[in-house]
């Protein structure tokens, strides 16, 4: 991306400012004296503060306040050109979303990618998407965020030993393209970012202590306590899809065997799929076969969806699986909310009733007599607001 058309990220100089920030993204517009009320902190302090964030081009006036008695307050809100870009990388696939500094996306896009392909080619069509939608939302880059499809340190910035990920091991994520945006960048797990989406703006939305489970080409899982991400030490807390469930199982992608990824993720369904068919035990999906040559996790949704009896059962066998492992976590964690997502959720209702029904029976009734647990109504966009989120958490953090 060319120098040209970034800007240099503005400096917040105080932990005020940064409380000021944040407030103000997480609630919208306020007033000096509800920031001053919120944030307990004087008249003339908060005055100064938002001042100064004003002359940077943080954060700029927007009309006159409610009336709460006397003469009206002038509203403070996040500056209208902020920008915030993105990053959804899958498997499969790659988002790329701009927002403005409140998490709202402004222009999104997905295209088919592969992430074998390794980090220097998914990462330049990164920035070559990036440079085509900010001309659709022009305004001052200040951050940047990415979710892999693998283990992250978060602190480091990078991948770490990702099963599904060749040429990507340390490969410094975060240096890289924050070199070619020229902004601060923060790299994540792709499903701690979809869990930080759906708390912020999903059908989680203030729970401060959920479990989101992302099924794709992969499983995952997202676990938000105290309404921050739980990474763990070395960042791989929620590595459910490589949890043993039988010795003999088939062989998973990381090279182990049993894995509950082996047994239920996007090329698990295919590869089943694909074995019905053949073996004659599906008359629909053996007329995709006839047809296209191969089988996706999507054809046996569909197959399911049309009372497929071969489809429906691996949809179900599928869902118990899931669900033993989603009832230890409850167990463990006891969130008060659990979101399936992630493209092979799109199977529905189906899976859903049955992750539900296994968990329901197989964890404690206090864990569960209020747990609702609920498919995702964000899809694809999941991902690219937590990233958001992780973004302007940094770009609001006092610079050192």
């Amino acid at each position: 991306m060319s120098t040209a058309s970034t800007t240099e990220h503005p400096m917040v100089e105080t932990r005020h400012q940064t409380q000021l920030l944040t407030l103000l993204r997480d609630e919208g517009p306020m007033s000096r004296v509800e920031l001053g009320e919120r944030l307990e902190l004087p008249r003339a302090r908060v005055g100064a503060e938002v001042a100064r964030l004003a002359e940077v081009g943080l954060v700029e006036t927007a009309g006159p306040s409610a009336s709460r008695g006397g003469r009206r307050s002038t509203l403070v809100r996040l500056a209208g050109d902020l920008r915030v870009l993105s990053v959804d990388v899958g498997a499969t696939s790659v988002g790329v979303a701009l927002t403005d500094a409140s998490c709202e996306v402004l222009v999104h896009t997905v295209e088919d990618c592969d992430v074998r392909q390794g980090p220097h080619a998914v990462l330049k069509r990164v920035v070559e998407l990036a440079e085509k939608i900010r001309e659709e939302a022009p305004g001052k880059l200040i951050a940047a965020g990415i979710g892999l499809p693998g283990p992250v340190s978060f602190a480091e910035g990078m991948a770490v030993a990702p099963p599904i990920m060749p040429g990507w091991d340390r490969f410094s994520v975060r240096d890289h393209l924050g070199g070619l945006l020229r902004c601060p960048v923060t790299v994540d797990n792709d499903v701690n970012s979809m869990a930080l989406g759906e708390r912020h703006a999903g059908v989680a939305r203030s729970i401060d202590d959920l479990v989101f489970v992302k099924i794709g080409t992969g499983i995952g899982c997202g676990i938000v306590l105290g309404g921050k991400v739980y990474r763990g030490v070395a960042g791989t807390a929620g590595d459910i899809g490589h949890i043993r469930l039988d010795d003999y199982g088939p062989t998973c992608a990381c090279g182990e065997t049993g894995c509950l990824e082996a047994y239920f993720g996007g090329a698990a369904l295919a590869r089943d799929g694909l074995t019905l068919a053949r073996s004659g035990r599906s008359a629909y999906l053996a007329d995709v076969v006839a047809a296209r040559g191969a089988i996706t996790a999507a054809d046996v949704g569909r197959a399911a969806a049309s009372g497929d009896f071969g489809a429906v059962n691996l949809i179900r066998d599928g869902g118990r699986r899931l669900g033993q492992v989603v009832a230890s976590l409850v167990s463990f964690v006891n969130p008060g909310m659990v979101v399936i997502g992630g493209g092979v959720a799109q199977l529905g209702h189906q899976l859903l009733a049955e992750i539900r029904s296994s968990v329901y029976r197989r964890s404690l009734p206090l864990a569960t007599g209020n747990l609702p647990i609920v498919l995702s109504e964000l899809g694809d966009t999941a991902g690219v607001i937590g990233a958001a989120w992780s973004a302007t958490d940094r770009a609001f953090t006092l610079s050192s």
